[in-house]
């Protein structure tokens, strides 16, 4: 068994082929002003699909409110490697996107396998500000 010294973070196994998919869950997103959609159902949808391939994370609010329900796919450190690059996506508000995600991330994601091609009707560019919170 090794020491460890208090605080410092455990890597989950096999974290470094696993690419994180962020969902905003902010002032907008996740909410009512999103109607039609069961936003827990959905996340909890998402977390089982890609269970064992991504880490599903929920965030605050990611600014890009008028996108709303908003989803970024971070490529795993090999994705990143390959010159993957976080993607993201917005109008994420029906179960056939939660699909096409889940098969990307499998696939590899970023940088290791080429999104579905409807996801292209998804994705958008936030400003520079907002892509510094996520470090990309």
């Amino acid at each position: 068994m090794t020491r460890r010294t208090r605080g410092t973070p455990v890597p989950a196994q096999g974290a470094a082929a696993r690419c994180t998919v962020t969902v905003c869950r902010g002032c907008c997103c996740g909410t009512p002003k999103v109607p039609g959609l069961d936003h827990a159902a959905w996340l909890a949808g998402l977390r089982a699909s890609l269970a064992g391939a991504a880490e599903v994370r929920p965030t605050g609010c990611l600014d890009a409110c008028e996108r709303a329900n908003v989803v970024v796919v971070q490529p795993s450190a090999d994705g990143r490697r390959a010159g993957g690059r976080p993607v993201w996506l917005g109008l994420v508000n029906d179960p056939d996107a939660a699909r096409d995600i889940t098969a990307w991330v499998r696939a590899g994601g970023p940088g290791l396998a080429d999104p579905p091609g409807v996801l292209d009707l998804y994705a958008f560019t936030p400003s520079r500000r907002v892509r510094g919170q996520l470090g990309g």
